[in-house]
């Protein structure tokens, strides 16, 4: 037994400082598995980001109400008594002043320009109540001031001043052919809103003749207290509503994009899988006939086949590890923490950043790993199998 272990160090030993030797056609596995890797990592990280943005968004204490049968707030509408009606419910949270943490939110789509491409995009304009920082602490202005009752200012998210032209502080924006002032800058800890503006819900209502909210927001006592607002709100008569968690209505309204995301990360980066194992087991095949003397020799002076077939194993998955750490790299220091904008399910942009986790590198690692086990796989058999007398006359 140790006989055969000290065959099979010394042939891979071997076998693994001649690689240099073969620089040529090697760099074509790691490059092929690097440029895989980092395509697949990249896109999960799209995919990552993505969610942990909308994840922000939501608290399990907080509840957002919707017209019955609506996948989204620009897709519902509320009218006036019923946004009265729901702060009263069992279980929503009130301030020092007695009144409930709640807001009555109309949202609306103002069409800008994107600093990257100069293209136009639907970005939301949220309209919220006078408890709306209140109700989401996790607000807080990072430059200027908050909008003003019944006077046409907002504030802008810092993710979309990153990606907008024309939102800038001091800034006059277009909306409904009446101009507003941005006047302040404000972020909410990675949060989606951070890709929106805010101003007076009233103003936003007047500015768009409207007097139908979109959604209802509400601050909870606890957690615990969702089912007794849900239950008291679904059973009212004068209400036709839907009720979810916040953290439950924001991972619906990611779910759609990021399956797409995670669909296409796993068949591009399967198909390039693919492309990078035929290129292993091309490069390894050549580099076994190159090998063939030296193989038939070692085999000739009592080697076995088991050293030699471990040995170019050991060569193709060392090839991998590298061209999968390389690419897990170049994921991390080119995406990791670059800011991007996507459609969301209401059909307006979501600014997030990709995110690349030590999870992710690690399944791009681990992706590299199986292109190296299978591009190694054959020419290993045919090493172990090249004829000893035929190979030692060829050479």
């Amino acid at each position: 037994m140790a006989g055969l272990a000290n065959q099979i160090a010394a042939v891979t030993v071997n076998n693994l400082r001649s690689v240099p030797q073969r620089a040529g056609v090697s760099a074509v596995i790691v490059i092929g598995i690097a440029v895989t890797v980092a395509v697949l990592v990249s896109v999960l990280a799209m995919a990552t980001g993505f969610g942990k943005t909308l994840a922000n968004t939501g608290r399990e204490d907080r509840a957002i109400v919707l017209r019955g049968g609506s996948q989204s707030e620009l897709a519902s509408t509320l009218s006036r008594e019923n946004t009265l009606t729901i702060p009263d419910a069992r279980g929503v949270r009130r301030s020092a002043d007695g009144k409930p943490i709640a807001s009555a939110e109309m949202v609306g789509i103002v069409s800008l320009k994107q600093k990257a491409t100069g293209t136009k995009a639907n970005v939301t304009l949220r309209g919220v109540g006078p408890k709306a920082f209140d109700l989401r602490p996790e607000i807080h202005l990072v430059a200027g001031r908050l909008f003003q009752p019944a006077v046409r200012e907002l504030i802008v998210g810092k993710a979309a001043l990153g990606q907008f032209e024309g939102v800038d502080l001091g800034r006059r924006v277009t909306i409904h052919d009446t101009e507003w002032t941005v006047v302040g800058v404000f972020d909410s800890g990675g949060g989606s809103h951070e890709s929106e503006l805010m101003a007076d819900a009233e103003t936003v209502l007047s500015a768009y003749r409207r007097n139908l909210f979109q959604s209802a927001t509400v601050m909870l006592e606890s957690r615990q207290a969702f089912d007794a607002f849900k239950d008291q709100l679904t059973t009212d008569p004068t209400l036709s509503v839907d009720v979810k968690r916040e953290t439950e209505y924001y991972a619906e309204q990611s779910k759609q994009l990021s399956r797409l995301l995670f669909f296409v990360a796993y068949i591009v980066g399967g198909i390039m899988a693919v492309g990078a194992v035929f290129g292993a087991l091309n490069t390894m095949y050549s580099a076994v006939s190159a090998r063939a003397l030296e193989i038939a020799t070692l085999r000739a002076i009592g080697f076995g086949a088991l050293p030699v077939v471990i040995s170019v194993f050991v060569e193709a998955l060392a090839l991998a590890l590298i061209g999968g750490a390389l690419g897990a790299a170049a994921a991390w220091i080119f995406f990791n923490g670059s800011s991007v904008n996507t459609l969301g399910s209401n059909f307006t942009q979501v600014v997030f950043q990709l995110t690349v986790t030590p999870s992710l590198a690690m399944s791009g690692i681990v992706l590299a790993c199986i292109v190296g086990i299978l591009g190694g796989l054959f020419p290993a058999i045919r090493a172990a199998r090249l004829p000893i007398a035929a190979a030692l006359r060829a050479g």
